[in-house]
């Protein structure tokens, strides 16, 4: 073993053969050792002064140190951050010397120790751990604690947690007779443990990883490594894992990250929520659709990137004490001011409690055969619910996730879960039953709300929480049910656990989903401050004036109590918002008496479709409608007005927003007219207390650091006000995307300012098209397409590399078409006869493909990827 050209890989993909290097050194035992490293210092020696720190990576089993080499590179390049990166092969892995020895996880740990004195690593060290290099990383961490800068972990673990069963990959091999069968007579373990790649691995990365396990003798330690996994106390190892995992809160202050891949069979959610329990102020990123292998399914070496960099904000602290936690990148805000003094705040159910004692009507739910509550049942409904859920050990903190339809039910859980402190998960079945099955996992909510059919699919496929249920069938299903909480809570003693005082106002309050429209919906995290900020920004629109409001889109009929504000939830199904008919809208309006009507444009299209079915009476309900609000997606002008002709004395508004912020700006269908046409939709001017600033893109499409106001300038669009989310749950990265900007939001939309101070919304930033003469945003483009009579719908998607881009057209026709395929002739040259940038092909399709949540927002990644199959000759049929 004198060279690297006699132990080391041959070339393989990814790997600098640089790299690699030999380290000999005497183990713990005396015995002299070689262990193969990679090593992003190659083989020189002397002074590493010019590091600002160094990265151990440890890999876990059936892997080596080439799960590593997307770090290596990443540091390697011009511009990265000075850390040098060390990823060590263990003894009989890798390419590191084959000992013949049973190396259990306290020897592991100490080899690991043995090659970082003989590297001459004195610190700062952040450790970077996978599968059961995690716990040997860890292990060193607390012996060296001096050298320590921070912890990264990978789908690892510490611990078994209790009524949870083992892996089944780890217990299928543990079988008597099985494990030498498949972890070294035969290479099944290491083949399963590759084929848990997410997409599968290209055929040499995979033979990279097999390199150097080609025989039996070389794959020895495969097995020992699984025998060596302790799933009892009277296992050899059992003691020196339980010391690392109990040893963990003494790194309480060192910062720590976790980059985690949901879809993995080894290790799950329960080991998550143990490393969140030990390390809860670690913070996390959720990878959705990656698994085992995550810095193969994911950019786990540009998460790092990042991380360390934040690192760097801020120097560590002297030996011995804690290193500094992680502190977001700061930048100059172009409109700087001085820290406003933060809003009195009052708390969300505050009218509600005011209203204690009025039994005038409060909601009303048509679907439920016009069932109408007052506010006097519904506070005191609030109050025992609340009173029942403390008595059954729900606690301030905890995570509720609310599974119910809208209406009494939904409202009473809502408000006496945020009254006694507890976190509400709102996963709308809007998402679809994979998106519900994301967001509830990564949400993992201590407590989970439902009705029969949500009790049911939640038993099914296992989804987190204690179940509790609400509405008939609940209680054939052995749930606790609201009913059943609220007799618990009418009594005095089961009153007496309500917390005395109301949760304080930056405590959380609510995870609320997005529509997953551009992508996995990403749980928004608020304060009770910002909750009730997002209340009184509504009532600036006027929602709080005299007469109720219909609620047909869900978050209204919450907020209608918040607002003191009668409310009435139409007949319809609240995931299928083009269900609502003009007649059923009547209904709803008059049983309020209603002022202001919010409807999506999915829903307010079939109302205008039906609206010839109006009878008489239903015509004078609409006549008392002042308002119209119609937000969730883009919203013609032409359907506003149609929907006008309905509500005679209603001003249409279009409010802009999002699941983040809501809302941000207003504008009417009057001042929509008035704008005229542009590049993109116009939605107005900010709200009061509402900044917006926009990001101007490059020549590449990416936004600039620094946001800005000039008018005319495309860019990513900025928000800043009090009822923006306080972060992103469980999604680090995405969280210091979009706030990388202290005091501001990035909302991920593209538009520009006009001079008028009007914003107008171009897209969103995921959609731009980069061609080879620019830059290019959807919405402008589809405007154009859909002036042609012949056109209901478009969508305007990228085809090909980014930078030669081309612009390809997908459109719904009038008459619709019965299958997708290529527009004729004279429809392809009447869409280029109208728009301004070149059209290299028009689709046509029956139906675009929408979100769930709105059917309003195109999914225009889905289309560019059908468009580029299509147009290469592949089959039509299907997205």
């Amino acid at each position: 073993m004198s060279g690297p050209e006699q132990w080391g890989p041959g070339p393989l993909p990814g790997l600098d053969p640089a790299w690699s290097r030999s380290v000999t050194a005497p183990d713990s035992q005396g015995v002299r050792r070689t262990w193969h490293v990679l090593d992003s210092a190659g083989t020189e020696t002397g002074d590493h002064g010019r590091y600002a720190g160094t990265l151990l990576c440890v890999h876990g089993n059936p892997t080596w140190s080439y799960l590593w080499r997307h770090l290596l590179a990443r540091f390697g390049r011009p511009g990265a951050p000075p850390w040098r990166v060390v990823a060590v092969d263990h003894l009989d892995m890798g390419f590191s010397e084959r000992t013949g020895t049973v190396r259990p996880l306290a020897q592991r740990i100490a080899d690991l120790g043995t090659v970082t004195d003989a590297l001459g690593l004195t610190g700062p060290v952040v450790t970077v751990g996978h599968d059961w290099g995690g716990a040997i990383s860890l292990g060193w961490a607390l012996r060296h604690r001096d050298q320590l800068r921070g912890v990264v972990l990978t789908n690892t673990a510490v611990h078994q947690p209790s009524g949870s069963p083992a892996p089944a990959l780890i217990r299928l091999a543990r079988l008597p007779g099985i494990l030498p069968a498949v972890t070294v007579a035969t290479p099944t373990f290491l083949l399963a443990t590759l084929g848990l790649a997410n997409p599968w691995l290209p055929a040499p990365v995979r033979d990279g990883y097999l390199a150097p396990y080609r025989s039996p003798d070389r794959r020895a330690a495969i097995g020992g490594f699984v025998a060596d996994i302790p799933l009892t106390p009277e296992h050899p190892s059992w003691s020196t894992l339980v010391a690392v995992a109990e040893g963990l809160d003494r790194l309480a202050e060192v910062p720590a990250l976790l980059l985690w891949g949901p879809r993995d069979p080894v290790f799950g959610a329960a080991h998550l929520r143990d490393l969140r329990e030990r390390l809860p102020h670690a913070r996390l990123h959720r990878f959705e659709g990656a698994g085992h292998l995550l810095a193969e399914d994911a950019d786990v070496a540009g998460a790092v990137e990042q991380w360390v960099t934040d690192l760097g904000q801020s120097a560590p602290s002297a030996d011995p004490g804690p290193a500094t936690p992680w502190a977001p990148v700061t930048t100059v805000d172009p409109t700087p001011e001085s820290a406003p003094e933060p809003p009195l705040w009052r708390p969300l159910w505050a009218s509600l409690e005011e209203r204690a004692d009025d039994r005038s009507t409060a909601l009303v739910e048509l679907a439920r055969g016009g069932r109408r509550v007052s506010w006097s049942l519904l506070w005191r409904r609030i109050r025992e619910i609340a009173a029942g859920l403390s008595a059954s050990g729900v606690r301030p903190g905890d995570r509720v996730a609310l599974l119910v339809p809208p209406g009494a039910d939904l409202t009473a859980a809502v408000y006496a879960c945020l009254r006694i402190g507890a976190v509400i998960v709102v996963a709308d079945p809007g998402l679809g039953l994979a998106g519900m099955n994301r967001a509830l996992r990564g949400a993992a909510p201590a407590h989970l709300i439902a009705i029969g059919p949500g009790l049911a699919v939640a038993r099914v496929l296992r989804w987190p929480g204690r179940r509790l249920g609400a509405g008939p069938g609940a209680a054939a299903l052995g749930a606790l049910t609201l009913g059943r909480l609220a007799r618990l809570g009418a009594n005095e003693r089961a009153v007496s656990l309500v917390p005395v005082s109301a949760p304080k106002p930056d405590d959380d309050a609510a995870v609320l989903f997005t529509s997953g429209s551009t992508g996995p919906a990403k749980g928004a995290v608020y304060t009770h401050r910002q909750l009730a900020a997002m209340r009184d920004a509504l009532a600036g629109l006027g929602l709080a004036a005299e007469g109720g409001i219909v609620a047909a889109f869900a978050p209204f009929a919450l907020f209608g109590p918040a607002l003191g504000v009668p409310s009435a939830i139409p007949d319809m199904t609240v995931t299928a918002p083009r269900t609502l008919t003009a007649a059923a809208l009547a209904e709803a309006a008059a049983t309020v008496d209603a002022s202001a009507v919010f409807a999506s444009p999915a829903a307010l299209r079939n109302v205008v479709d039906t609206g010839d079915l109006l009878e008489p009476r239903h015509r004078a309900a609409l006549a008392g409608v002042r308002l119209l609000f119609s937000a969730g997606a883009p919203v013609p002008a032409p359907l506003l007005a149609q929907a006008r002709t309905l509500m005679p004395a209603a001003q249409p508004h279009t409010p802009y927003g999002m699941t983040e912020a809501l809302p941000i700006t207003d504008i009417t269908l009057d001042e929509i007219v008035d704008a005229g046409p542009g590049d993109g939709v116009c939605v107005g001017r900010p709200l009061p207390g509402v900044r917006v600033a926009v990001a101007p893109l490059d020549g590449t499409g990416e936004p600039a650091a620094e946001p800005g106001a000039e008018p005319g300038r495309t860019g990513e669009i900025m928000v800043s006000a009090a009822h923006v989310k306080d972060r992103y749950d469980n999604l680090w990265l995405t969280e210091r995307a979009s706030s990388r900007n202290p005091g501001w939001h990035r909302t991920g939309d593209v538009g520009h300012l006009d001079p008028d101070g009007r914003l107008w919304v171009q897209g969103r930033l995921a959609h731009v098209i980069v061609t080879a003469d620019g830059v290019l945003t959807p919405v402008g483009i589809e405007q154009q397409v859909e002036s042609l009579p012949q056109i209901a719908r478009a969508a305007a998607v990228g085809v090909g590399p980014r930078g030669v881009a081309q612009v390809v057209v997908v459109a719904e026709t009038r008459p619709p078409v019965r299958r997708p395929g290529l527009a004729s002739r004279e429809l392809a040259d009447a869409v280029r006869a109208v728009t301004t940038p070149p059209v290299a092909a028009v689709l046509v399709v029956p139906s675009l493909p929408t979100d769930i949540r709105h059917n309003s927002k195109i999914d225009r990644s889905r289309l560019s990827r059908w468009a580029e199959r299509i147009l290469a000759g592949g089959r039509i049929g299907g997205w």
